[in-house]
This record gives structure tokens, C-alpha cells and sequence, in this order.
């Protein structure tokens, strides 16, 4: 789609704020009305709109992006979206060490411990861990709270947990960036722990870079946006 608006603003409405192209409001692919609760969210999603040139790239709007799966898909139904997040309950990337390899399961231990143990003293729960990619069954109890915790939340944090969990495997990391307990860029140096340790022991790979390097911008759009809420 070409660009066909002179003028983005920010404009009140019903408690909340949208975005006007012309004095148009921004409306999702659903056709419902784009508004936010939060000022700096709305501010962050017209720069976008005032960035545009010729024509519209989705994937430079990424809090545009995130707004519209928030009211058209998360808000309708907020448990049904969560349920696939809320499975990482079950299958944390942090359970899972290395079988064979002793330093990469020192670095695992080292910096997934304290994250595990952070999650236990947080929501009382403990975790099982296990060699290898054989699941685990952790206990009921642990799965129980932490689906409780994700399906607690409303749907812009579901919204922006979603991406976080599934890129990087770990409903702890989500909930450690959700509550403000570790920055963004050391979760996703834990998230992507095996994949560096493997990287400095073999070489690199340009497309495993290029990758890792598009999971990158999605979990830090997706991390700007739980900021911006």
C-alpha cells in the first residue's frame, strides 16, 4: 500500500489514545478502532506511521504490528492466546542441559540457574532438569501456577509475551522480563546461550546469524512494547 497521508497525530479517545492519518483514525486489519491506554505506546506507533515513505512496510512497524494482534486476536480471547505460551509451563528451554558437552553445561548452570531459582522463590514452584531433549514431566503444581500466572495477565502483555516465549523457548525468561527481574538483553543472552557457546566452539554460520539476528529484533520489538504499555 502507498503512502497517502500528509499529517500523523496523536488524538484522546475514550480514555485512551489513537492515531489519526489526516484526521483519520488508524483502524486494525479487523477494522476496529487502533487505540491505546498508554501515551508513550500511542507516541511510539504514530512515529511509526510518520516514518513511512512510499509505501508501507509492515515489518518496520512493529508496534503498529503488535497494537493490532492485541485488540483483533488477544482481546477477543485472551485465554485461548495464551494457552500456546502458557504450554512452556511444561517445556522451559532452562530444563533442558546439555547430555555430553561439561563447559556448555557449566555455562548453562551458571546462567540458567539463578533465573530458574528466581522463578521458584518468586511463585514457589520447583523445577525438574534433566540431560538431553527427552521430556520431562515437571510437577503439576509448577505447571498449574505458571499457566495461572500467564493466563492472569491481560491481552497486551499476553500480546507481548508471546513472541518472547516462543523465540525463546522459556516461559521463565517472559515472566523474568514481565516482572522487571532481568533486562532484555541479559534474557536474551540466556536464551541464546547454546546457540553463542556453539558459535564460539565450531565458527560462525552466516544464515544461523542472520537468524539469530531477526529473533533479535522481534524479542526487542517485543520487549519495547511490554515497556511501553
Amino acid at each position: 500500500m502507498k503512502r497517502f497521508w500528509k499529517e500523523v497525530a496523536v488524538v484522546a479517545e475514550d480514555g485512551g489514545w489513537a492515531i489519526a492519518l489526516d484526521g483519520r483514525p488508524v483502524r486494525t486489519p479487523q477494522r476496529a478502532l487502533l487505540a491505546v491506554a498508554s501515551t508513550t505506546l500511542a507516541e511510539a506507533i504514530a512515529a511509526e506511521w510518520s516514518d513511512v515513505g512510499e509505501t508501507i512496510d509492515p515489518a518496520a512497524m512493529a508496534m503498529t504490528g503488535l497494537t493490532n494482534a492485541a485488540i483483533d486476536l488477544a482481546t477477543p480471547n485472551p485465554a485461548a492466546f495464551a494457552a500456546p505460551v502458557a504450554a512452556y509451563a511444561q517445556s522451559d528451554l532452562f530444563c533442558y542441559r546439555d547430555a555430553r558437552d561439561a563447559a556448555l553445561q557449566a555455562e548453562q548452570a551458571a546462567t540458567w540457574n539463578p533465573l530458574l531459582a528466581w522463578a521458584e522463590t518468586s511463585y514457589g514452584i520447583e523445577f525438574i532438569l534433566t540431560q538431553g531433549v527427552l521430556p520431562v514431566d515437571q510437577p503439576q503444581a509448577t505447571v498449574a501456577t505458571l499457566q495461572a500466572v500467564v493466563l492472569a495477565q491481560d491481552a497486551w502483555r499476553i500480546t507481548a509475551l508471546t513472541p518472547l516465549v516462543t523465540i525463546g523457548g522459556s516461559l521463565v525468561a517472559g515472566l523474568a522480563l514481565l516482572e522487571n527481574a532481568v533486562d532484555a538483553d541479559a534474557l536474551w543472552e540466556a536464551v541464546s546461550l547454546d546457540d553463542l557457546y556453539q558459535e564460539r566452539r565450531w565458527g560462525a554460520d552466516s544464515e544461523a546469524q542472520k537468524t539469530r539476528a531477526a529473533h533479535k529484533r522481534d524479542w526487542d520489538n517485543a520487549a519495547r512494547f511490554l515497556r511501553l504499555l
